[in-house]
């Protein structure tokens, strides 16, 4: 009598099955990494937003003691003075310098770097009458990466910029072929689209060809848009 067979069982996974597995985790990855990079991208402009939001109350206390705000360079908002404008500055005649209260920083020869301006008005000048006003420290609570550098004409001063970066490096590349160390806020006053008011935004170009631009005239991310 023959003795039945049974087949036996059947282990591992043929290659259609392979592949069908493979194309699920490959389909899940790219789920995972999308979803990754929309949080990363919300990250950096939460984190530029607040930087914003810091600048906006420095010039709120700036306003409270001039009922103006900064001014800002004519023509080329991306490197304004207003960094030392809201660190407040002592001014020195006889170098016709001014440095920061902080010491932290000096600038020569203001109408070079910063074209229209003729100096700092947030200065304690030794001159008498109103110019022997002390000057207000209005920054506070800023983080040190938000500190940058900008060289022009031979001299080298400070910017405020995000800590976020370009976030693209081709972008910082681009900004630094220009004399800036990182990503400056732009500055305008009177602004053109707060023309009772200032200007301030960033431009975040987080991925190549697309730009985000965190602004103080809109709640709403402008994406691709041209400076004002």
């Amino acid at each position: 009598m023959t003795p039945n067979k049974t087949n036996p069982a059947r282990h591992g996974f043929t290659l259609i099955e392979l592949l069908v597995v493979i194309s699920i985790i490959g389909i899940l990855a790219g789920m995972v990494f999308a979803v990754g990079s929309v949080v990363k991208v919300k990250a950096k402009i939460s984190a530029a937003r607040g930087e914003m939001n810091l600048i906006k109350a420095a010039l709120d206390t700036y306003h409270a003691k001039y009922n103006a705000y900064p001014p800002g360079n004519v023509g080329w908002p991306v490197a304004s003075q207003l960094y030392y404008e809201l660190s407040g500055t002592t001014y020195h005649p006889a170098t016709f310098s001014y440095t920061t209260l902080d010491g932290a920083s000096s600038i020569t020869n203001v109408p070079s770097v910063f074209a229209g301006a003729t100096g700092i008005l947030n200065a304690t000048k030794g001159n008498g009458g109103e110019d022997a006003a002390a000057a207000v420290p209005c920054l506070s609570g800023m983080s040190s990466k938000m500190l940058g550098t900008f060289s022009t004409n031979g001299y080298t001063v400070r910017v405020l910029v995000t800590s976020v970066g370009g976030p693209d490096e081709a972008h910082l590349a681009g900004l630094a072929a220009k004399g800036f160390s990182g990503n400056p806020f732009r500055y305008v006053y009177p602004g053109v689209k707060n023309p009772a008011g200032y200007d301030l935004w960033v431009q975040l170009v987080i991925k190549p060809g697309t730009t985000n631009l965190v602004c103080n005239w809109s709640s709403t991310i402008q994406v691709n848009t041209a400076d004002p």
